[in-house]
């Protein structure tokens, strides 16, 4: 980051933009303080450099349904560059994983699921297994609720940074 160059302005740009999503030229400059030409140019600078991957709506699932969400860790058999690709493949290619995050440690990956019904789950898990991907073990954390979901404090972590 810091051989981009962020200073205030961009820093207050990006957490608008993580915040609140898409916003018109006028609302996002009335929310970092500055006037709308050159905000929009900032942004169009972020942009171009890659910072910004895309907007989002949060859905509020639980509105919608009663969907199952299970927190899985994983721990794969070898531990090559090639069996990590095999899985990471894989796993891009199904939808009701949300997430998921190679990790250090005792455990490999660490996904989030989101399925209609634990029984779809169970199908899911054991269609990872009949994929031969190398699973050597699996635990699941079923979600019981959701305490906390936000986006990251991009200027309070830049701040602790010294950036």
């Amino acid at each position: 980051m810091k051989s981009f160059g962020l200073d205030a302005a961009d820093i207050r740009i990006l957490s608008a933009i993580q915040k609140h999503g898409q916003l018109s030229k006028t609302k996002l400059a009335e929310l970092v303080n500055l006037s709308p030409t050159p905000c929009w140019a900032r942004l169009s600078r972020l942009k171009t450099a890659g910072l910004i991957r895309g907007y989002r709506g949060v859905i509020a699932l639980d509105r919608i349904g009663d969907f199952t969400q299970v927190v899985v860790t994983v721990a794969l058999t070898h531990h090559r560059k090639s069996d990590f690709d095999r899985f990471e493949s894989h796993i891009r290619t199904m939808d009701e994983i949300t997430e998921c995050i190679a990790t250090g440690g005792g455990t490999d990956y660490v996904m989030k699921v989101f399925c209609p019904t634990l029984a779809a789950f169970q199908n899911l898990m054991e269609s990872l297994l009949a994929a031969e991907l190398g699973i050597e073990r699996y635990m699941t954390y079923i979600v019981t609720r959701e305490v906390k979901s936000e986006p990251l404090n991009l200027a309070g972590l830049i701040a602790t940074t010294g950036n």
